[in-house]
């Protein structure tokens, strides 16, 4: 390990000093290439607007199957743990060999995890349609953060922003889509999301003409450490301390993602189609936060950034479980735009302590981190069944008071931030 490391040119980041690196330097001077960030962050969004889709027919699944809430967390679990395995060994691979047109080939698994979910008439089958969605997201992410990351210019924490954008957008449709198609159509309406899936294919099929010339034209290095840079048994804990508070986050907002419309339900008395709209503007608010966070971390610092994002929603988690229904939608809000601000800000500070294994770290953040929110919301499930929603987001309130493991967090050259 102690060998000089060599990366593509993509890889680079700033907290290392590179040489020969002309080609580089012109992109940063060139800035982001909006039109390649704007159809991944679209990508994105049509992406998580399918996946966001199983979430928000858990009620209709679990009426027509009668599913206890364990099983309702396991169908979350199917998906999460699919993306979860399978996201950190991708990057590893195409650390090793870039695949330009392994998304839209990986889009087609999202495309028939649709089609069979719209059919599934057992249990086993909706499982194994929701694993055939998380591994369209498996694919899909680290290689499409890669991309960002090389259109951006040297803006890397807005470009995750943008693309983390699309993401949050594409969540939070699929309560406002499964509210106006699959509630009233019911789940064979769930195929006609499978033509987004398709459109999907043509966008990441493009995307990947542009990158593979850059694949072919690029340069290695070989890369010596920031002197000011932390050693590696800092990084590993800061990388251990990072998945913790990502944990945390995702923890929390997959609470709300998968039970928070029962727990309207069961409190308030709502209907479905009100519940799902209250989710929404939960998951529309993440949405914004999502993408202010990261130029907030280009501009101010990414630890700054975390330890704000985090903490400073735990006053307001610790107040939902007491408020009534219309103060819960006000504080909802103010909890997705304060704990989702972290999100670009750890994946890019994990990336720049580790940065000759881009796709990796990213694998590791987008799939392990999000992979444990989901066996979480699986065990939140079982809990819930024995003991009641609201006590499940008595509990989850005190999630962000994880948020104060960021003291182990090192500090990054400042140019790094």
């Amino acid at each position: 390990m102690n060998k000089p490391v060599v990366v593509s040119e993509e890889t680079l980041t700033e907290p290392v000093v590179v040489s020969d690196v002309a080609p580089a330097t012109a992109k940063t001077i060139a800035g982001p290439a909006y039109i390649v960030l704007a159809g991944i962050s679209f990508s994105h969004f049509l992406n998580d607007t399918m996946q966001s889709l199983i979430a928000s027919v858990y009620p209709i699944l679990k009426d027509t199957y009668a599913l206890d809430f364990a099983q309702i967390g396991m169908i979350t679990l199917a998906f999460q743990f699919t993306a979860s395995l399978l996201q950190p060994l991708v990057g590893h691979y195409t650390d090793k060999k870039a695949q330009p047109y392994s998304l839209a080939i990986g889009m087609a698994s999202t495309f028939f995890g649709l089609l069979l979910l719209s059919i599934a008439q057992q249990y086993l089958v909706i499982l194994i349609a929701a694993a055939l969605v998380g591994l369209g997201s498996a694919v899909f992410h680290p290689e499409s953060a890669r991309i960002a990351r090389l259109a951006s210019g040297g803006r890397y924490g807005f470009a995750q922003s943008v693309f983390q954008l699309g993401g949050s957008f594409g969540t939070s449709m699929g309560p406002v889509l499964a509210a106006l198609i699959v509630v009233p159509f019911g789940q064979g309406s769930i195929a006609w999301f499978s033509s987004i899936a398709g459109l999907a294919i043509v966008i990441l099929w493009r995307i990947g003409r542009w990158y593979a010339p850059q694949i072919k034209a690029k340069k290695t290095a070989s890369v010596e450490v920031h002197p000011d840079a932390p050693n590696s048994r800092r990084v590993a804990i800061a990388l251990l301390v990072l998945v913790a508070l990502l944990f945390s986050k995702q923890l929390y907002v997959s609470s709300l993602s998968s039970y928070y419309i029962f727990y309207l339900i069961d409190r308030f008395g709502v209907s479905t189609q009100t519940a799902q709209i209250y989710l929404f503007i939960f998951l529309a608010a993440n949405a914004v936060g999502a993408f202010f966070g990261g130029p907030l971390g280009d501009r101010f610092g990414r630890k700054i950034v975390i330890w704000i994002s985090i903490l400073g929603a735990l006053p307001f988690t610790l107040a939902l479980p007491f408020a009534g229904l219309y103060a819960s939608a006000v504080l909802s809000v103010i909890i997705g735009l304060i704990i989702s601000s972290t999100t670009s800000s750890i994946i890019v500070f994990a990336q720049e302590l580790v940065p000759h294994r881009f796709g990796m770290i990213s694998g590791v953040f987008f799939g392990v981190a999000f992979g444990i929110g989901g066996l979480g919301a699986a065990v939140l499930g079982k809990l819930a069944d024995h003991t009641s929603i609201e006590f499940v987001y008595q509990v989850c309130a005190y999630l962000p008071a994880i948020g104060l493991l960021a003291v182990f967090l090192p500090k990054l050259p400042r140019h790094a931030r």
